[in-house]
């Protein structure tokens, strides 16, 4: 029965994983052994779509679609930045290259330089470099490198989840204020409307009265005065009634708990959700004839604003 309702995603959150290198153990010498450390950093903040950005290290980039299509699949919106790292031994410093490696690179070297004797010979930099690129290929990274964003990416969806359990209860604190102003809002409508239909028969009466029974022209002048001021009544009364406001209101309100409740992917229908919320508090306010239901309208857009922000953050 429980498989109805699904958690509510935040687009916030942060995550990171590491694995072999100095991280991994206590000691200098024994990282040594443990091969090119490697760290993945995930963060993510709102945006209408899902929008990945890679910052990877040369020896990384090959990864990228393979994270992308991994990201892709757990993510649904959001601007999601990876930083990804690797790390040499516990001092950075690339690893002394092996006696194979500098016996290749020389005989490439005479090799090229029979060709072009005016080529500049290898530096002792170049060799450091070329062969320690060439350690960080040789450690799979690739497999480390998914298995690690792996990792991180439940670490994000976990914070996401968290965020998002937070932005929900908050939610559905304003959800149960805004359902009290519309309660307090409703008994004061007919009041409303019935206070200003007795003002228009008053003055009816008035003008009746003032000029004296009897006279038939007078009957259908009196005639004519009722019926103009019941109709001036009505269409005022029409004017002022916010009960339909009030209806839509109250359906908006459950509608958006209802989302919330159901969980997932629902951040862009509550955002339009609240914008309608939104719609109707404002002609609830110009409708408005006392101060009682100005107060209302007023308390009701501030509540309905910091729901706006909340669900900014809603995946």
């Amino acid at each position: 029965m429980g498989h109805s309702s699904m958690p509510v995603y935040s687009m916030t959150g942060y995550a990171t994983a590491q694995l072999g290198g100095p991280a991994a153990t206590g000691s200098g010498e024994t990282a040594r052994e443990s091969g090119p450390g490697l760290g993945l950093e995930i963060r993510s903040v709102n945006s209408r779509f899902l929008d990945l950005v890679f910052k990877l290290p040369d020896e990384l980039r090959a990864n990228e679609p393979a994270l992308r299509e991994l990201l892709g699949t757990r993510l649904k919106r959001g601007k999601v930045e990876v930083r990804g790292w690797v790390e040499g031994r516990a001092d950075n410093l690339p690893r002394p290259p092996s006696a194979q490696d500098l016996q290749r690179l020389v005989s490439l070297q005479d090799s090229v330089r029979s060709w072009l004797p005016a080529a500049a010979p290898l530096s002792v930099a170049e060799v450091i470099q070329i062969t320690s690129r060439q350690q960080a290929h040789t450690g799979n990274l690739s497999e480390s490198l998914v298995q690690l964003a792996q990792t991180a990416l439940d670490g994000l969806v976990g914070a996401r989840e968290r965020e998002g359990k937070r932005l929900a209860t908050m939610l559905l604190d304003r959800i149960g204020q805004l359902r009290q102003l519309v309660k307090d809002a409703q008994p004061l409508v007919p009041q409303l409307v019935e206070q200003q239909r007795q003002r228009f028969l008053d003055r009816w009466n008035e003008a009746l009265s003032a000029g004296g029974a009897g006279a038939s022209n007078q009957a259908i002048a009196s005639d004519m005065a009722q019926d103009r001021a019941l109709t001036e009544a009505t269409a005022f009364a029409i004017r002022i009634d916010v009960a339909e406001e009030l209806t839509r209101l109250d359906s908006h309100l459950s509608e958006i708990e209802r989302l919330i409740k159901k969980g997932t992917e629902v951040g862009k229908r509550l955002d339009f959700l609240i914008q309608e919320l939104h719609r109707e508090a404002n002609t609830l306010g110009s409708k408005s004839s006392n101060l009682e239901l100005t107060r209302i309208s007023v308390d009701m857009k501030v509540l309905i604003e910091q729901m706006r922000e909340q669900v900014q953050n809603i995946e």
